[in-house]
C-alpha cells in the first residue's frame, strides 16, 4: 500500500492549507533547467463558461434552453451505487494512496505530481509499486536531482514509457527547484508547461495537492464512458475535447467526483472491450448497452 488507510483526503487538505506558507521564492541551484520538451501542448485554458452574447450586447434575445443529457442524473446515481464498495484498483492503489501522508506538505505535493506523471498509460498496480520503491529511496526534489538517470529508470521500470518519464521527471524536478522553490505550481496553466504533465494530471494535481477544483480530470475511462452514455452533444475524439464538453453542462459541484467514480467504474464494469453490460445497473437506460 502507498499511504496510510483513510489518509488520502485529509492529507490533501493539509496540502491545500499549507499553500500560503509554501511560497515560490527563488532558490539558487547548481542544477540547470534542461531545454523544454518539443512536444506541443495545445491546451484550452478557458475553464469557465462565458456570458451569453446577447446579454453582453444588451439585446433582449431569449436565452437558449440549457442542454443536458437524457437520464444523466439517474445514470449517475446508479454508477454511485455500483461504486459504493470502493474496491476498484484506483481506490486501493490510485494516486491518492501513493504519496507519504506524513511528509511535509511541500514534499507531499511533489510526490503527488510524480505519481501522476508515472500513472500515464500505466496500470494503478504498476504505478503504486514504482512509487513505493521511489519512497524507499527518499522521494524528494533533492533526492531525484542527485539520482542518476540509470538508477531512476531501474526504480520506476516497468511503468509505461519509462525512458521518457525518466527524462521528464528530471527536467520537471529541476524546474521546480529553480523556479518554484521545490514546490509545485498552483495553477493549471503553469502545471501543463512542465515536461511530461498534461491537462488531466494538472487538474488532478490541483484537486489532490492544492484542494482546488479547477476542472474535470478526463482520462481514457472518463472519455470512453461519457461518450457511451451520450453525456456529450456529439461524439468527441480526444479527452480534452470531452472535458470542455462536460464542463459546459455538468454542475461544478460534481466535477471532482467524476474522475474517481468513472475510473473505477471503467476498471470493473464498463470495460474498453467487452463491457459487462449484463452486470450494469444502467443497461436499460444506457445508449450503448448490449441488450440480449
Amino acid at each position: 500500500m502507498c499511504a496510510a488507510a483513510g489518509g488520502g483526503r485529509s492529507a490533501a487538505r493539509r496540502l491545500g492549507r499549507a499553500r500560503g506558507a509554501a511560497g515560490v521564492s527563488q532558490v539558487q541551484s547548481t542544477a540547470s533547467i534542461p531545454r523544454r520538451s518539443r512536444r506541443r501542448k495545445n491546451v484550452a485554458i478557458a475553464y469557465e463558461s462565458g456570458q451569453v452574447d446577447g446579454a453582453e450586447q444588451g439585446t433582449s434575445e431569449p436565452q437558449r434552453p440549457h442542454w443536458e443529457p437524457r437520464d444523466w442524473r439517474q445514470q449517475l446515481e446508479r454508477i454511485r451505487e455500483m461504486r459504493r464498495n470502493r474496491d476498484a484498483p484506483v481506490d486501493e492503489m490510485g494516486v491518492e494512496k501513493c504519496y507519504d501522508s506524513s511528509a511535509p506538505p511541500q514534499v507531499m505535493r511533489y510526490q503527488v505530481l510524480l505519481s501522476l506523471m508515472l500513472s500515464s498509460q500505466t496500470k494503478d498496480q504498476v504505478t503504486s509499486a514504482a512509487m513505493l520503491r521511489l519512497r524507499q529511496h527518499g522521494l524528494t526534489v533533492d533526492s531525484i536531482l542527485q539520482m542518476d538517470d540509470a538508477t531512476l529508470g531501474q526504480i520506476i521500470y516497468p511503468v509505461g514509457f519509462w525512458r521518457n518519464k525518466v527524462k521528464y521527471i528530471k527536467q520537471t524536478t529541476a524546474i521546480l527547484k529553480q523556479k518554484y522553490g521545490g514546490d509545485i505550481p498552483r495553477t493549471v496553466e503553469e502545471l501543463v508547461q512542465l515536461p511530461g504533465v498534461g491537462p488531466k494530471m494538472a487538474h488532478l494535481a490541483m484537486n489532490i495537492a492544492w484542494d482546488s477544483v479547477s476542472g474535470i480530470a478526463v482520462d481514457t475511462h472518463v472519455h470512453r464512458i461519457t461518450n457511451r452514455l451520450k453525456w456529450v452533444k456529439k461524439e468527441t475524439r480526444y479527452p480534452e475535447e470531452t472535458r470542455v464538453a462536460l464542463e459546459d453542462w455538468l454542475p461544478r459541484d460534481l466535477w471532482s467526483e467524476i474522475n474517481w467514480l468513472f475510473v473505477g467504474f471503467g476498471q470493473q464494469t464498463c470495460l474498453p472491450v467487452n463491457p459487462r453490460c449484463n452486470e450494469c445497473l444502467n443497461q436499460d437506460i444506457c445508449p450503448a448497452a448490449k441488450r440480449h
